[in-house]
């Protein structure tokens, strides 16, 4: 006869001995902890919001400047006066004897 353990899968159930869980309910105490805790994350949480924030900011900027910039170049090339007409620079084609 098999006993109990060697049975393939018993060894992966969960038993009360195993899942080290405790029948005396929670104490008041713990809530202070839990407080602490949260309050911690939550200022955590906070500072890496504003550290974002001011990286966003940063980010935004840029994007104008760059926006501006392709701005302008496009008003600079969308202007007659600037284009270079192809007839203005034709190549001058020579012979060459050897």
């Amino acid at each position: 006869m098999l006993k109990k353990n060697t049975i393939k899968g018993m060894h992966g159930l969960r038993t009360m001995w195993k899942a080290q869980r405790s029948v005396i309910p929670e104490k008041q105490n713990s809530n202070y902890i839990k407080l602490y805790m949260l309050e911690k994350e939550k200022t955590r949480l906070l500072n890496e919001k504003s550290k974002i924030m001011m990286r966003l900011d940063i980010i935004r900027n840029r994007l104008k400047e760059i926006e501006c910039f392709h701005d302008t170049v496009l008003k600079n090339t969308d202007n007659p006066e600037n284009r270079n007409n192809p007839e203005e620079k034709e190549f001058i084609t020579m012979s060459m004897d050897y």
